[in-house]
């Protein structure tokens, strides 16, 4: 067993979930392999998503994961098997996602399924990543009258 594989893809798989909800784009792209394959999707967003390469994925969600969209990702429970110079994981996920521009609370929560390869620069990198969702939900936050959104390190800061 390769646990020094393991540990660094069990980093890099945490890495992509917080460069992702810090926006931070650059260290999210080197999270991915240059042909990797995303297949995302929700209710929320409709038609199941197929991005194909890495400025595939960092352009969609760049463009859909703005200012206006606070994210948080949580991931458990890996299950990593190396074999070589590939890995394959699986990982159980929770995701709220706040739409300040919709005024909209979504959250779910499922198992993403990997395979990680290892870079000719010897970085591990996500080749392919999907994901199987246990559940969705979605409620407008104008039904609750007493939400409020304390802090959020995408707004505008406002003037006294």
């Amino acid at each position: 067993m390769d646990l020094a594989a393991i540990e660094a893809v069990r980093q890099l798989k945490y890495r992509y979930f917080r460069t992702l909800d810090l926006k931070q784009w650059d260290a999210f792209g080197d999270t991915l392999a240059v042909d990797a394959a995303g297949r995302y999707g929700t209710h929320a967003l409709g038609e199941p998503l197929i991005l194909d390469g890495r400025d595939a994925i960092i352009a969609f969600m760049r463009e859909n994961l703005g200012p206006t969209v606070v994210t948080v990702h949580i991931a458990n429970h890996p299950e990593i098997t190396v074999h070589g110079e590939t890995a394959t994981g699986s990982w159980a996920f929770e995701d709220t996602v706040i739409a300040t521009e919709y005024n909209v609370l979504i959250r779910g929560a499922g198992y993403y399924t990997d395979s990680y390869r290892l870079d000719a620069d010897g970085t591990w990198r996500i080749a392919s990543t999907s994901y199987q969702r246990i559940y969705e939900s979605m409620q407008s936050l104008a039904d609750t009258p007493s939400h409020q959104l304390l802090t959020n390190m995408w707004a505008a800061p406002t003037a006294k």
